[in-house]
């Protein structure tokens, strides 16, 4: 970042325009979640990232929001590029919501000196922020933390320390969303060693390109969301990248517009191989999603014992089919498979000979993966491609034994086997041999809960089914299920206890059209 922003410097590029350009993109993520104004505390210390910060707060105002203005210094102690965005922030006019027709409403700006108060005072500054009324209940409350950028490093001093103290404790209290502009003060940006008194985010907007320290294990808590605000007059180092964000720019291409003539056999016909007794819908949700993912036939194959219920409850846009053997599947003229979730105690031996024999790309989930953990050898000969989708429970069993950072877990797995792998988590990582680790941003903790995963596996398996590699349906796929559950928080009114998979099918739709 640092070496692409002095070559941008080097070619005559503005450093205002920079700014100009990222607290632009820091407002539009603001707006991507938060489309009704509220009010917004900004926290800002002297650097660059104080500014990034102000220009998205100047963004915000002319869209009606209320700013607030916290500075972690003297206000006449800053550059002239500081007080600049400070004047252009105070003088800008606003434009009035029509929903702000309240007596006495005011969207005016505020600026206070956190440098003003001694450390141990600044309770009497968060009670003052605490008791204030904000345009109504309904009206969401957002902080800006631009206290520091990648040129600091922890451990943290004051006045930083306490008025991160004081972010933490607006968001524990207060229900505040905290944006991080670039990284969370008080992580390092490198090696994502934290401080003790670090901001923790509910979103992470880095500007440029994502730095390597928000990625780390240990950051996660303190990241958040992750969103990547490109700027167009940054160059991007010319080695090839290690590690990369999946995010709608690296996508670009992987979708493109259906010809008016296309039929539903270019677009796969997905076998879905799920369900038993008591997991009937680890079956329905696998197919929805492959249905949800665009595939053109979906057909359901499910033991004979539970054939009636599946067929009664299934989309009716999917083909229900009994079977006497898991073996009889390898004549079936099928071009992606779907297999695991829900099997349960399924005849193990034929489901591994499935998973070696079939020539069809397949994605394996759930069951399949617990049966695969009793003999990975299995994974060495299989006869076509195979996408693993595991939860950090089913990885144990895969491989055992390795204990380090989730990164490096997934890199060696794949450079033991030739798969690809999708490691789920609050941060999904998907690796392949000899391509980048790729890093989901997209979800929430909402997703921590029964089925999220059987949507998954379909929605990867519609994808591999309309041409994309598994490795790229893996990144869309994730990306796509963690937008649609956020889709359903912030724009739809559920909330992270109440959100379900079904939520997530309701909103692939929408989490499509982004792209």
């Amino acid at each position: 970042m640092r070496a692409a922003e002095e070559a941008a410097f080097a070619g005559g590029v503005p450093v205002e325009a920079l700014m100009d350009d990222a607290g632009t993109g820091v407002a539009q993520t603001v707006m991507k979640f938060f489309p009704r104004p509220g009010k917004c505390i900004v926290f800002a210390g002297k650097g660059n990232n104080a500014g990034d910060a102000l220009v998205a707060a100047d963004r915000l105002r002319r869209l009606g929001w209320k700013i607030e203005v916290r500075l972690a210094f003297k206000e006449d102690d800053c550059s002239e590029l500081m007080r600049k965005k400070l004047g252009v922030l105070q003088t800008s006019t606003p434009r009035v919501p029509d929903w702000t027709d309240e007596p006495g409403h005011d969207i005016g700006v505020t600026i206070l000196e956190l440098f003003a108060y001694a450390a141990d005072e600044l309770s009497f500054v968060q009670e003052r922020i605490a008791a204030e009324t904000y345009l109504g209940t309904a009206a969401p409350l957002i902080i800006l933390d631009g206290l520091l950028g990648v040129g600091a490093r922890p451990p943290l001093r004051e006045p930083i320390r306490a008025a991160c103290r004081c972010i933490n404790q607006l968001r524990r209290n207060k229900g505040a969303y905290v944006f991080a502009v670039d990284l969370p003060t008080g992580l390092d940006g490198d090696s994502g060693k934290i401080d003790r008194n670090c901001v923790i985010a509910d979103f992470t907007v880095t500007i440029g390109f994502a730095k390597s320290g928000l990625v780390t294990d240990g950051a996660l808590n303190y990241v958040g969301r992750l969103e990547v605000v490109p700027l167009h007059d940054l160059r991007p180092p010319d080695k090839k990248a290690k590690e990369i964000i999946a995010s709608p720019p690296a996508f670009r291409g992987l979708l493109p517009r259906r010809e008016y003539s296309a039929y539903k056999n270019q677009f796969g016909r997905i076998g879905v191989v799920a369900g038993s007794k008591g997991y009937i819908g680890a079956a329905l949700m696998t197919s929805d999603g492959a249905l949800r993912a665009g595939a053109g036939l979906v057909e359901v194959f499910v033991p004979e014992e539970i054939y009636e219920i599946v067929a009664s409850g299934a989309p009716m846009e999917a083909m229900v089919k009994p079977i006497q053997s898991y073996r009889d599947l390898l004549k079936q003229k099928t071009d992606v498979w779907a297999l695991g979730p829900g099997l349960g105690k399924s005849p193990a031996s034929e489901v591994l000979e499935l998973i070696e024999r079939a020539k069809q790309p397949m994605v394996t989930d759930a069951d399949g993966l617990n049966i695969l953990s009793e003999k990975t050898s299995v994974l060495r000969r299989c006869k076509g491609k195979r996408l693993l989708t595991p939860h950090p429970g089913e990885m144990k069993r895969l491989f055992p034994d390795h204990k380090e950072p989730r990164a490096e877990t997934a890199t060696k797995f794949c450079n033991r086997f030739p798969v690809t792998l999708l490691f789920k988590g609050s941060r999904t990582i998907v690796a392949e041999r000899d391509r980048p680790l790729s890093y989901n941003t997209t979800g929430n903790p909402g997703m921590a809960t029964g089925g999220m995963g059987d949507i998954l596996t379909g929605v990867c398996a519609g994808l591999i089914g309309q041409g994309l590699s598994l490795y790229d349906a893996a990144r869309v796929g994730a990306w796509l299920c963690g937008r649609a559950a956020e889709i359903a928080i912030f724009n739809d009114g559920q909330s992270e206890e109440s959100l379900l998979p079904r939520d997530v099918l309701d909103h692939l739709g929408d989490a499509f059209k982004e792209l």
